[in-house]
């Protein structure tokens, strides 16, 4: 056993050595001179990504944003563009990441509001898909465009905070941050929209429409354009 042992060992050692070489043998198949190498996708250059469309129809790559200092607290297009405003992020973990939301979600995730309608995500994007459909009809623009102008218009610039000091409290008039301007914008529309519905016979989707117009275009029919000028009027009185 072991004579034969050692014959396959020396057996083995004669070979090692005698393999054909792998460059000579490269390219030598007859189905390796058939590939078409050319549509080799790591050799191409990154193509552009296709246009995504909100809702399937409305493009976030032709919004214009009217207030630069709003431009890194909007997310509409490039990374922030999706099919569904349902992305299933976790955005209040950390402070600013909410930042990082698109604003279609935003807004859907602030009209769920008031108990029977926490959580009801599915129900709120309809409700946005028609307002958007209904927006369309209204003005004939872009819904995505209305939307933003409608939260670059009802964003306060100026509030007042209130300063307490040796027992006596007086409001004093302060800058408002280009977030908190988002944030307010948002939460006024969404309120607006909601008291409007509130026992009446127009629908939600209807209400949010007309918020949506009337704020984009600075009208005072709008609730949050009309509770914006209050703020700042009265933050103007505290300087």
């Amino acid at each position: 056993r072991i004579q034969i042992l050692f014959e396959q060992q020396v057996k083995m050692s004669d070979d090692w050595g005698n393999e054909p070489d792998a460059t000579e043998t490269w390219g030598d198949n007859a189905a390796d001179d058939n590939n078409d190498w050319s549509n080799n996708v790591a050799d191409e250059p990154e193509s552009e990504a296709t246009d995504i469309f909100v809702f399937g129809k409305w493009n976030p790559g032709e919004v214009q944003m009217k207030d630069i200092s709003l431009t890194d607290y909007v997310g509409v297009k490039d990374k922030y563009a999706v099919y569904l405003p349902h992305t299933s992020g976790r955005y209040s973990k950390k402070r600013f990441r909410k930042a990082q939301c698109p604003i279609v979600e935003r807004v859907i995730c602030s009209m769920m509001m008031h108990g029977r309608n926490n959580g009801k995500k599915l129900l709120t994007m309809r409700i946005l898909k028609h307002a958007f459909e209904i927006i369309h009809l209204m003005t004939g623009e872009n819904p995505l465009q209305v939307l933003v102008d409608a939260i670059v218009n009802s964003g306060p610039r100026e509030d007042s905070t209130r300063i307490g000091r040796a027992g006596t409290a007086r409001r004093q008039a302060v800058d408002v941050s280009p977030m908190r301007r988002v944030n307010q914008a948002i939460w006024l529309l969404c309120t607006g929209a909601r008291e409007a519905a509130f026992r009446n016979v127009k629908t939600i989707a209807e209400c949010l429409a007309d918020e949506l117009v009337n704020a984009a275009k600075g009208s005072s029919n709008s609730y949050a354009i009309k509770k914006k000028d209050e703020y700042e009027i009265s933050a103007k009185s505290n300087r």
